[in-house]
């Protein structure tokens, strides 16, 4: 028949386009616009064979075969069809099992049906060439299409190359059509506004353990930044100076170390007690005395350090879960698959508009907006749950990086910050 089917692998099209633009084959290193990528597949493929697309099969590995988030938004695309292999992991890596076995498969049934005259292979690899050669012996003209390799070589199997009747390249310009890297070396996304609070956590004195840790060395340093990030101080992306987030100008605090949740703990004491030293570099007086540190535990914050009989302002937040109903459930289900892109910034976004939406006590929403940048525990969790649906753990070792993990929170604050301030706006006639 007089139509043409394409076939893409897509572990190679979307590893060889993030090798393209992002320098390594990690597909977390990219954001794919699938609706794009298909409708540019579809017109580059009937302007080439000069025949009208029959479908697009689109085969690609998921944990226990089960589909991702991206693989739903794209099986409920017109002249789409999803064939997943497995993806499992060795010696830390992520492999796809079955996926050239699958290609194979079809390749070979839909010459043999003679269900089309016009193949389009997007792949690199050989183990298809007894395929390609099967297709060809039925009578089926092969299109070979390889994505621009980074270095200028082939990234695709010789033979394979060999054997088709036709090939193409899909160069830089045709790939930032759909596809574009993400910029790890700078924030990933506009910062909400400074808030005074972290500005006098930031720029309170260190206690004496902080301040012997700085001055042991860079090593030591380092140590103590990174475990304030894993205890719950929020922390801006690489290379950002704390003065920048305290809204200060960058490069300000020079060596200065970001305090440790127990630096703060100490220093929220020593304030409450009269005891904090002053010098140049001290916070006013009063402005660390509200910095008080706070843990999140399964029971909601924990106040530590702070006066006391504090309340614990958050501890009955409500959760997403509980603020939806199984008829939202399926619709949020639905928008998920066909209007979210995924984009950590928009997930984060996304979940807090769900959640202010459906508050029915405004009070939540300003004991969250005064917590900031801490979540909720329970919320937090549950933030990144949800976004863990839109393939941000997939190639990965089973975590969302710590870029993406701030531009989730990011959006999350971004968009309760907005919410916040509609509710406090004046009336207008």
């Amino acid at each position: 028949m007089d139509r043409c089917v394409v076939l893409v692998d897509a572990g190679y099209l979307l590893g060889a386009a993030a090798s393209l633009l992002a320098g390594e084959p990690a597909r977390s290193r990219i954001t794919v616009d699938h609706a794009a990528l298909i409708q540019g597949l579809r017109q580059r493929a009937e302007a080439d064979t000069e025949r009208p697309l029959l479908r697009i099969y689109w085969f690609d590995g998921a944990p226990d075969r089960v589909p991702q988030p991206e693989h739903r938004r794209l099986r409920v695309m017109p002249r789409v069809t999803v064939r997943l292999g497995a993806l499992t992991r060795s010696d830390g890596r992520w492999a796809q099992k079955g996926v050239d076995a699958a290609m194979h498969a079809e390749l070979t049934e839909l010459a043999r049906n003679r269900a089309c005259s016009d193949i389009v292979l997007v792949t690199g690899d050989g183990d298809l060439l007894p395929g390609l050669m099967s297709a060809k012996e039925h009578g089926v003209a092969v299109h070979l299409w390889a994505v621009q390799a980074a270095d200028g070589d082939y990234n695709q199997s010789e033979d394979l190359v060999a054997e088709a009747d036709e090939r193409r390249v899909l160069d830089r310009t045709w790939i930032t059509r759909a596809v574009r890297a993400k910029e790890l070396g700078g924030p990933c996304a506009p910062p909400p506004a400074p808030r005074p609070e972290i500005a006098a956590i930031l720029s309170a004195p260190l206690p004496e353990s902080a301040a012997a840790a700085a001055a042991a060395g860079p090593e030591s340093a380092e140590h103590t930044h990174e475990r304030s990030g894993a205890n719950g101080v929020a922390r801006p992306p690489a290379g950002t100076e704390s003065a920048a987030a305290a809204g200060g100008e960058p490069g300000a605090t020079g060596s200065k170390v970001v305090p440790t949740p127990k630096d703060l703990a100490g220093l929220g004491r020593a304030h409450a007690a009269g005891q904090g030293p002053a010098g140049p570099g001290a916070a006013q007086p009063g402005a660390a005395a509200g910095a008080t540190l706070r843990w999140s535990s399964d029971k909601g914050w924990v106040e530590r350090g702070g006066p006391v009989g504090e309340p614990e302002a958050t501890a009955g937040l409500p959760t997403l879960a509980q603020l939806t109903s199984a008829e939202q459930r399926w619709a949020d289900r639905e928008e998920d698959i066909t209007a979210v892109s995924g984009d950590p910034f928009e997930v984060g976004q996304v979940f807090a508009r769900r959640w202010t939406d459906r508050l029915s006590d405004t009070a939540h929403l300003t004991q969250l907006s005064t917590e900031y940048p801490r979540i909720p525990h329970r919320i937090d969790g549950e933030l990144l749950r949800y976004a863990a649906r839109f393939g941000l753990l997939a190639h990965k070792d089973d975590q969302i990086d710590e870029h993406d993990r701030y531009a989730i929170r990011a959006g999350f604050w971004r968009e309760v910050d907005l919410r916040t301030a509609a509710e406090h706006a004046p009336a207008t006639d």
